[in-house]
């Protein structure tokens, strides 16, 4: 199927502010199963320079500029992509892994050559909560990676509750732990620090998830993705409980939450008194098309 996603970003100033540079990752990543036409972004003011970069994460990420001063910053992105049939159960994990799995212990483990390169996906607190309720859950399949991701996600959307928070804010895993609730950002935190628990590397997602049984409220969604040698980066959504198909189009990938945030920038000036700054924002994501049916 064909998509056409539009995504508008707004701040108002209650007073003329100067601009800082922002950092926008307002683009879709490369996945198999998508392919992404006809990219616009519009910013008003309009921008002194913009480039597009890639993150330390490999994200693609527009670094834009200023001068002068305003009361507003708007930045829309508009595209098609196509959307093509993905089993995200098609896949091989490599034997060496599951052999590594300790039972015993409830702990998955890589290579050394790869735990260097996972270092940041695999960081995470000490919580006794969340090994514990995970723990449970491996101890029912020791060795097969996928009943247990499938298994953990599905509880984790069984037993918390999925709200949506205004709030721009990230609850700590304990938090949602506690609350027995959380948004899809809240949840999905919670969750890959439950997978480093466990030794399993798990990352951040932010995009856009689309419902196609809904005329409305397709917004900026949250997920998981966790790696699997063999398999890569198996995406995997708590608030739904399900594995991430084709109607799942990432815009940034990090094993820190904060870093996929869509617009990262201040601003500064010769300010007399504090400003107020509102945010809006909006998601229109329409099908316009069929597509091509071909399954990758």
């Amino acid at each position: 199927m064909i998509l056409k996603i539009s995504h508008l970003t707004r701040y108002d100033y209650s007073a003329p502010v100067e601009l800082n540079p922002h950092a926008l990752l307002l683009k879709p990543l490369q996945r198999s199963y998508l392919d992404t036409r006809g990219y616009e972004l519009r910013i008003a003011p309009e921008p002194e320079g913009l480039v597009e970069r890639s993150s330390i994460e490999g994200n693609p990420i527009f670094q834009v500029w200023f001068s002068g001063k305003t009361e507003m910053l708007e930045i829309e992105s508009s595209f098609e992509v196509e959307v093509r049939p993905f089993n995200p159960f098609s896949f091989i994990i490599k034997q060496s892994f599951i052999d590594r799995i300790n039972p015993a212990a409830c702990e998955f483990g890589y290579s050394d050559e790869a735990e260097v390169l996972l270092y940041p996906p695999l960081q995470t607190t000490d919580n006794p909560a969340l090994h514990e309720f995970a723990n449970k859950l491996l101890a029912e399949s020791p060795t097969d990676p996928i009943t247990y991701l499938n298994a953990l996600t599905a509880s984790v959307h069984s037993n918390w509750e999925h709200i949506v928070r205004e709030e721009d804010n990230l609850w700590s895993p304990e938090e949602t732990f506690s609350a027995g609730k959380g948004s899809c950002r809240d949840l999905s935190w919670m969750l890959i620090h439950m997978l480093r628990a466990q030794g399993l590397a798990a990352r951040f997602v932010s995009g856009y998830a689309f419902n196609p049984e809904l005329d409305e409220g397709n917004e900026l969604h949250a997920w998981v993705e966790a790696y699997l040698p063999g398999a890569g980066w198996v995406g995997i959504d708590p608030s739904l409980g399900l594995f991430a198909d084709q109607h799942y189009i990432p815009l940034a990938c990090s094993s820190d939450a904060q870093q996929t945030l869509p617009v990262h920038g201040n601003y500064g000036g010769d300010l007399n008194a504090d400003v107020i700054a509102k945010l809006t924002t909006r998601v229109d994501i329409k099908e316009i098309g069929p597509g091509d049916t071909a399954g990758s």
